[in-house]
């Protein structure tokens, strides 16, 4: 939802500064992408869009089960949990718990700007090695003078070859769209 996007912003942008001085974006990161996977649950969805919903009581429940499944290594100090979880509760407060997905991307985006690196998600027919995937991550670190971070997809529709995502742009070397292009080229 576009007001979702609007809304995040200034929330990452905070959650970013408050990791940028702990010096923990790991942390954040793995608490907002597991506080944003809580709100995409259907049952989740509609209690926080019910009318007379306790959002406080809500965000803190949220806030408990992500201290819970991330364990004590991530926010090492009370204080970043507590602030975590005033975080959820301010969200909540401001009816904005459902951007927690937008938020979170926003904050990866930062982040990534941050620390000089680039997610690409390489979606490919078949198994991509260590030796190929090493290779792949030198040239676009040449080529884009950033650090590669990348992951692996498999989809066997593609036949062969391979499509890179880098941000939203997209490089596709698969047999599926040539044979695509050809098919249009022919029925033209």
């Amino acid at each position: 939802m576009a007001d979702h996007a609007l809304a995040a912003r200034p929330y990452a942008q905070a959650v970013f500064e408050i990791a940028r001085t702990t010096g923990d974006f790991r942390s954040w990161s793995a608490f907002l992408q597991l506080a944003a996977t809580l709100v995409m649950d259907p049952e989740l969805g509609k209690t926080l869009r019910a009318p007379g919903s306790d959002v406080d009581r809500i965000a803190v429940a949220m806030a408990d089960i992500c201290r819970e499944q991330l364990g004590t290594e991530a926010f090492a100090g009370d204080g970043a949990r507590d602030t975590a979880t005033n975080f959820l509760r301010l969200l909540g407060e401001n009816r904005r718990l459902a951007a927690l997905p937008d938020i979170a991307g926003r904050y990866e985006v930062l982040r990534a700007d941050a620390e000089n690196t680039l997610d690409v998600v390489l979606t490919s027919a078949s198994a991509v090695d260590e030796g190929q995937q090493s290779r792949i991550a030198a040239s676009l670190r040449q080529r884009l003078g950033r650090e590669i971070r990348i992951s692996v997809k498999l989809d066997p529709a593609l036949i062969g070859g391979a499509r890179l995502q880098i941000g939203d742009r997209v490089i596709d070397g698969s047999v599926r769209t040539g044979l695509d292009k050809l098919s249009t080229a022919l029925s033209a």
